[in-house]
């Protein structure tokens, strides 16, 4: 059998541990595998799938990014997409696929399968926010940079008096945010599951000040709304290949700093990390759980399954159906919210 394995979406660290625990685990079976470049369009374009052997999955465990190469291509949206991929990984030899990604990637996954291909998906996503699963490569990696980061602007904040706005990922949901908030010691978190209004951050720093406390560490998620700002924003037109606002335009982070210094007075300054959650080594827990995870998935496919995934539950790995972790997002709970309360 020749197992094919793709990576799609926004990369993410630990993407290299799970490709190699994919074609580490295939070749001990005695399975050939090969790599399909830059996501989706690999299955679209010539030239894009080779075989891999034992040396290109070598060394590559610490790595950040994919050696894979990665995009936002929607098949779904090509005319005949689907059959298209089908074709292309059928013309090189590929009997299975194990497709790594997001939503958007295991969408067109969960699609692949419906079309009679075997396919067996991998949870990644920085946003933590797929449905059933505990556990989506990346998100670890992302939380320790939030929390380094907020470590580093407490001293300054400090020093200086000032409010710190610091913006992160998070489209739809604040995983990021919230745990790299609480991590790192931030004394307000807004993220999109929960509203929060300019006067509340307003009515938030003016208490500090009054109970003697000179300095501020705001946390936002890049896809947060904030009633009064979201006239400033920008980036609202322009999408991705599956309808998604590129947020890195919207520039939340800035809009907030300004109206709180406008409204308060209060020297304040904003960091926005972006990319650099995405960069770097993978944690140990990513790299652990995208091995895991790689592994079974071979496993699943020579067992002969198709249109499933392994997740991490419960501190086990289970298997689901692809369909169950892409038909909505996992949100974050009021309880875990609630919590942040406790240290404002």
């Amino acid at each position: 059998m020749r197992i094919g394995i793709l990576t799609g979406g926004g990369d993410a660290p630990g993407l290299n541990a799970a490709i190699r625990a994919v074609a580490r685990r295939a070749f001990q079976l005695g399975h050939r595998v090969s790599g399909v470049k830059n996501g989706w369009a690999g299955c679209l374009e010539e030239g894009l799938i080779d075989e891999l052997m034992p040396a290109d999955v070598r060394g590559i465990l610490p790595l950040g990014g994919t050696i894979l190469g990665t995009s936002r291509t929607n098949p779904a949206k090509e005319r005949d997409g689907i059959a298209r991929v089908v074709k292309t990984l059928k013309h090189h030899g590929v009997d299975a696929l194990v497709p790594i990604g997001g939503d958007d990637t295991l969408s067109v996954a969960a699609r692949l399968h419906e079309a009679g291909f075997p396919t067996v998906g991998v949870p990644k996503t920085i946003d933590n926010d797929l449905a059933a699963t505990e556990f989506c490569i990346g998100f670890d990696t992302a939380v320790g940079v939030v929390t380094e980061a907020l470590d580093r602007l407490h001293t300054t904040a400090s020093a200086h008096h000032r409010v710190m706005v610091v913006e992160v990922m998070g489209r739809d949901t604040g995983w990021v945010a919230l745990m790299g908030g609480i991590a790192g010691g931030a004394d307000l978190i807004i993220i999109p599951e929960f509203d929060l209004t300019l006067p509340d951050v307003v009515a938030h720093l003016y208490r500090r000040r009054g109970e003697g406390k000179l300095f501020s560490i705001i946390v936002v998620a890049e896809g947060a709304k904030i009633p009064e700002l979201e006239r400033e924003l920008g980036g609202e037109a322009e999408k991705d290949a599956f309808g998604h606002t590129r947020l890195a335009k919207r520039g939340i982070g800035d809009i907030l700093a300004s109206a709180v210094e406008r409204e308060t007075g209060f020297e304040t300054r904003v960091t926005v990390l972006g990319h650099l959650q995405r960069g770097g080594s993978p944690s140990p827990v990513d790299r652990i759980w995208a091995t895991r995870l790689g592994v079974a998935a071979v496993e699943l496919i020579v067992d002969g399954k198709s249109g499933v995934i392994p997740i991490r539950r419960n501190g086990g790995v289970e298997v689901v159906p692809l369909t169950e972790v892409i038909t909505e997002s996992r949100r974050v709970p009021k309880e875990l919210y609630d919590l942040t309360y406790v240290f404002v």
